[in-house]
């Protein structure tokens, strides 16, 4: 479900002091009750995903087309990505931070990761289009209960990246994060009872 971004402006999450030039794009509730020790579980069923929601064909097909945009116009040339085109956002982290344990990375290493707490995990990514970080925290559900919540902010590159974002919105918001939602949502329910090791 998607949320108001208050949902995530109102918590005192540390990436509130690594990212004050990021744009706030997107805040989503994960289809992921648990209890207040189970953020690990989201962490690694994030790291396990694969680039492109599965079961989806109209996602899978999104994927393929920016994908494909992508390596005809060169956006996703290492030269373009982080620690080239722009700086990581770990030379951001307080002392604290870029001392603690960084997590996974995510997406099939598309997403690097920044650091990891016990309730907060973030993750960046770049490319010639957008300097981008996913931010996954862990909240009370309002019943006893807590679930995984998914912040998404940008900051695109020029003209460029603002185009891009506003042209993938329709797309993003209607195809691409249901598809996700419904394979997180299948993915906690299959592996509810399994140990969990998040790498670090």
């Amino acid at each position: 479900m998607r949320l108001r971004n208050s949902a995530h402006t109102s918590r005192p999450w540390r990436i509130h002091e690594i990212t004050p030039d990021f744009r706030l794009e997107d805040v989503w509730a994960l289809p992921t009750p648990g209890g207040p020790d189970d953020f690990a579980r989201v962490v690694a069923l994030m790291a396990s995903a694969p680039p492109s929601p599965e079961r989806s064909r109209a996602a899978g097909a999104l994927f393929a087309i920016r994908w494909g945009l992508g390596a005809l116009l060169g956006w996703d040339r290492p030269e373009d990505g982080l620690g080239t085109r722009v700086t990581s956002l770990r030379s951001r982290l307080p002392s604290d931070l870029r001392h603690g344990p960084a997590g996974p990375g995510v997406g099939g290493g598309l997403f690097t990761p920044l650091y990891l707490l016990d309730d907060e995990f973030a993750a960046e990514i770049a490319n010639r289009t957008v300097h981008g970080v996913m931010h996954l925290g862990w909240v009370p559900d309002g019943s006893g209960g807590y679930r995984g919540q998914m912040a998404v902010l940008v900051k695109p590159a020029g003209l460029l990246g603002a185009a891009y974002m506003t042209a993938i919105k329709p797309f993003r918001l209607l195809i691409v994060y249901p598809a996700l939602m419904a394979r997180i949502d299948r993915a906690w329910q299959k592996h509810a009872g399994d140990p969990v090791r998040v790498a670090s």
